[in-house]
């Protein structure tokens, strides 16, 4: 008896298999959100416009290609890769490049990103803070941390 009590115990307490999937998250943060929440330049824990600019330009200049005005796709997804996380992340360089002459300049990258601003403003203050930075997302009915309930 002491042994299946045992055993039951190490069964219920065994950590999950290799391979599980992760459950979804509830709470996270677009790659540009990440981006922007690491142009607070006087660490005050908010963001103003002008500190973005500012971030987005000194970014941009270390793109290959940079010093000649503008930037092919290919030197944006190295910037992509550095400065939001993934050479595929979002904004693609057909968002950011209104021109469509497939060259990003900074004008072009710092207009993108003062769309952001304005999107994640959500009190329209003129400062982005940590909480407008992050997105909740409940989970869909009947799934808790990715498990649906068997029918």
């Amino acid at each position: 008896m002491l042994l299946a009590l045992a055993l039951l115990q190490a069964i219920t307490a065994a950590p999950p298999p290799a391979g599980a999937p992760q459950p979804p998250a509830t709470i996270f943060a677009e790659p540009a959100a990440l981006f922007i929440a690491a142009c607070d330049a006087n660490g005050d824990g908010r963001v103003t416009q002008t500190e973005l600019t500012a971030c987005v330009a000194r970014s941009y200049a270390t793109a290959e290609g940079a010093a000649s005005g503008s930037i092919g796709y290919i030197a944006y997804a190295d910037w992509a890769q550095a400065w939001l996380g993934d050479r595929n992340a979002l904004p693609s360089p057909f968002e950011i490049d209104r021109d469509g002459d497939n060259r990003i300049t900074l004008v072009e990258l710092q207009a993108r990103f003062a769309q952001f601003f304005v999107r994640f403003d959500r009190d329209k203050d003129g400062l982005l803070t940590r909480a407008e930075l992050i997105t909740i997302r409940g989970a869909p009915a009947g799934d808790r941390y990715g498990l649906r309930k068997k029918k």
